[in-house]
């Protein structure tokens, strides 16, 4: 039996919290939050909260813009920084219309209608996302800069790092608002970190993950640093990644494991693998959302443009970790952290599943640096790369039936708007590399 209502008001009153903030989010990802008193608490539990969706990027018009929130009571934790007395709290909550539907523009109600697709193959999804980031120094005015707090590398210890601090603090806030921490460390770059934490089921992974930007973003600003998810904020240097780790379950057991098949590798696991080489193109505007997320897809920089698999293989889209048992997954490395959580998770469950149902074989396994191969090499292999920019990227989405609908019609259309008027900002714009190159030579 999961928490009631009557349980969170009694850890708001035990826990002197004064202010809830309703936390869902917009298409893009970011956290937006409704904050109410203690006293409208009751009010909220109740699914009696309105907010106007029609401030929301990518929701409704205004003639249509009443929504409401609905709480998960499961995610009630307490923000651990800030005053004892009269601190706050937060919900995560689902958006639903005045008719008591499930809105068709929410990204997490979208993630669980594909939770519901899979569980009914008697499949859930359990996803570990390895999110990156960077911290750097603000000016005089608060604004963020470009320069590194650090001249450290891939686990460095302070006193190179020194983000040690503020890394550790994200830790205990994290830790303390129910996540289980795995492993913290610096980056390959200066200034890029790194902080696991245990995998789960989709949905409250996906929770997880928007809490956990949240707060690595407050808690460096509580120590005097910025901290940012921007797939590649400097050029020539490692961007930053977010590996997702993804396995299936069936009635309590991994069905990715198969101790008498071939590596221990089920006939479900190769199939789903080949559910997400078939659609890693159409995805890839998911996944990878924005124009800076294709300055991190180019060859080099240990970056995973190449459609391909492997086992332990850096090199490919897709890898099989080493583990086996419980611990058999698939890696997924070409999502970046500044992905919406619950679309990307939507469209991975959404391909693996295409490839289980219509049996999709994958190609053998690439156990070769693609790294390093010509392109020669790769045809022979018949290796295929991502989309070079999220305009090709785009056009891959509109080509690809399962993944829109993985997404839904509504968010497909809003979604693929935003993306869309982002391109196009993007591409008119005369950029400092360009005036450098050609203003004193034409």
């Amino acid at each position: 039996m999961g928490i009631t209502k009557e349980d969170v008001m009694a850890m708001a009153n035990e826990s002197a919290v004064k202010f809830i903030r309703l936390q869902f989010t917009d298409l893009s990802g970011q956290l937006k939050n409704v904050a109410i008193t203690k006293d409208q608490l009751p009010k909220a539990l109740d699914n009696e909260l309105m907010f106007d969706g029609s401030s929301i990027e990518g929701f409704v018009r205004i003639e249509e813009s009443d929504m409401y929130l609905r709480p998960d009571l499961d995610t009630f934790t307490l923000f651990p920084w800030g005053p004892s007395e009269n601190g706050a709290a937060r919900l995560m909550c689902d958006v639903y219309t005045p008719e008591g539907e499930p809105f068709a523009g929410c990204p997490r109600s979208q993630l669980k209608r594909m939770i519901a697709l899979a569980a009914e193959d008697g499949y859930s999804m359990n996803c570990g996302p390895e999110a990156e980031f960077f911290m750097f120094h603000t000016d005089e005015n608060g604004a963020p800069t470009l320069n590194t707090h650090d001249q450290g590398g891939y686990f460095d210890l302070a006193p190179t790092d020194l983000g040690e601090n503020a890394r550790r603090d994200m830790v205990l806030s994290l830790e303390q608002m129910g996540l289980e921490i795995e492993a913290s460390h610096h980056e390959v770059a200066p200034g890029q970190h790194e902080i696991d934490f245990k995998y789960g089921d989709a949905l409250h992974t996906a929770d997880d993950l928007s809490t956990f930007r949240f707060v690595v973003r407050t808690i460096a600003q509580r120590h005097g640093l910025y901290a940012t998810f921007m797939p590649k904020p400097i050029a020539m240097i490692n961007g930053s990644g977010m590996h997702t780790h993804l396995s299936l379950f069936k009635d309590g057991k991994n069905i990715f494991n198969d101790p008498n098949a071939p590596d221990e590798l089920s006939q479900e696991m190769l199939w789903f693998i080949g559910g997400l080489l078939k659609h890693a193109k159409g995805y890839t505007a998911v996944t990878n959302p924005l124009v800076n997320s294709y300055k991190r897809l180019v060859p080099g920089y240990e970056a995973p443009v190449y459609i391909a698999w492997s086992h332990r293989n850096r090199s490919p889209l897709v890898r099989v970790p080493a583990r086996r048992g419980i611990g058999t997954r698939v890696e997924l490395r070409s999502p970046d952290p500044s992905c919406n959580p619950y679309l990307a998770f939507a469209v991975m469950l959404r391909a693996g599943l295409d490839g289980i149902r219509n049996k999709i074989d994958p190609p053998a396994p690439v156990n070769l640096n693609i790294y390093t191969m010509t392109d020669e090499e790769k045809e022979f292999h018949n290796i295929k790369s991502l989309p070079g920019t999220l305009y090709e990227a785009i056009g891959e989405l509109d080509e690809n039936k399962i993944i829109q609908e993985a997404l839904g019609e509504h968010i497909y259309d809003r979604f693929r708007e935003g993306r869309m008027k982002e391109w196009n900002e993007y591409r008119i714009q005369v950029h400092d590399w360009e005036v450098k190159q050609y203003l004193a030579r034409f």
